[in-house]
């Protein structure tokens, strides 16, 4: 069963070819990150028009590079939700011309489900049930995945998503877009342990996510320590100083390394992701053990963090659980994943109407429209 996958949620415009669910045969990426980068974050309308730009570029590219043609596929699979509207209807509408013109069965696929199932691409002998952690720019949800298209949220941010604390901090402290990737190589020439930030619980609800208590800690850090600063020394600094950089927000400068002269940026960086890393490992082995649960997976754009990683990866090891994980490819937005739900969502007998519309807000486990 081949399947032509597009994906267009946010700032990559993507095609892939994928065979029976696991067997990729292509996988073609555009991004923006560097268009975006100038202007702090994705900016909707312009990712859209790069989308329009880029769209059948990649779905040729696809195609070709799997040796395949638009009459020699089965059906079509295209993110509809959730994600930035423009941006998805862009991909959307590519793929009902697609299916239309070709008299191919149309799948929509929700984005973040095609993140849990990118597990099942590089782990080929996984198959549900197990529980995952998916944590991506917009998104932090705990869920169990009782089958194919099947899940069980037991847990959920109620604020910020960890990808958008990401972001948001690594602005303040001039580091820029995309945040994730930027603190975590900022964070490796520093001391996780230089910065103790307070993790958020949310009473009545062991399972959920806050992150907005944890922003909020580290901005409130860095202007105590911008009232300690001496006012004039400091602006003496800047003024004889030739080689300082600004961080582009506010007026917060970077010297030698420094912010305000006193806190070192790397550490900074490593304490605060040390402080998602933990609030993320710990809630997810805590569903782990009161559930029962024996494997455990990772998925969305923040699961490529090596930190992140690297703390479930050791926390499953002492628990005696399976972890799983995707490749660094398949954890970013990528239309393989796509390929992959859509396959299962195909296989269930289940095909969504021409009349499919784009949603910039899709709960887990919704019909998609058929």
């Amino acid at each position: 069963m081949k399947i032509l996958a597009i994906e267009s949620s946010c700032d990559e415009t993507a095609a892939a070819v994928v065979v029976d669910g696991r067997d990729v045969r292509s996988n073609i990426i555009s991004t923006q990150i560097p268009i975006h980068t100038l202007y702090g974050g994705v900016v909707p309308e312009i990712a859209s028009r790069k989308h329009i730009e880029r769209v059948n570029q990649v779905i040729r590219k696809a195609l070709s590079d799997a040796g395949e043609t638009v009459d020699s596929i089965d059906a079509v699979a295209v993110t509809y939700g959730p994600g930035l509207v423009g941006a998805l209807l862009v991909g959307l509408n590519a793929a009902k011309a697609i299916a239309w013109a070709a008299d191919k069965p149309l799948i929509g696929v929700n984005h973040i489900e095609g993140h849990i199932a990118a597990n099942f691409i590089e782990n080929k002998d996984l198959n549900p049930p197990f529980l995952c952690l998916v944590v991506s720019g917009g998104h932090t949800h705990l869920v169990r995945v009782l089958d194919y298209g099947k899940y069980e949220i037991l847990g959920r941010t109620v604020d910020d998503a960890a990808g958008e604390a990401f972001d948001k901090i690594a602005r303040v402290i001039g580091l820029g877009y995309p945040g994730g990737p930027k603190i975590e190589e900022d964070a490796r020439a520093g001391d996780p342990t230089a910065y103790h930030f307070p993790l958020a619980h949310v009473r009545g609800s062991e399972y959920d996510f806050s992150f907005s208590g944890l922003k909020s800690a580290v901005l409130n850090f860095l202007n105590s320590e911008a009232m300690k600063c001496d006012a004039a020394k400091r602006r003496d600094t800047l003024l004889s100083d030739s080689a300082h950089s600004k961080s582009g927000v506010g007026d917060i400068p970077l010297i030698d390394g420094k912010l305000f002269g006193t806190i070192q940026r790397s550490d900074l960086s490593a304490s605060f992701q040390k402080a998602i890393v933990d609030a993320l490992t710990t809630r997810a082995f805590l569903a782990a053990e009161n559930e029962g649960e024996k494997r455990i997976a990772l998925a969305g754009g923040v699961a490529a963090n090596s930190a992140l990683q690297s703390s479930m990866r050791e926390e499953a090891k002492k628990r005696g659980i399976e972890f799983f994980c995707p490749s660094k490819i398949l954890c970013t937005d990528n239309a393989a994943m796509i390929g992959c739900a859509g396959y299962y969502e195909l296989m269930k007998g289940r095909r969504s109407p021409l009349s499919l519309n784009a949603f910039s807000d899709l709960p887990i486990g919704a019909s998609n429209g058929e």
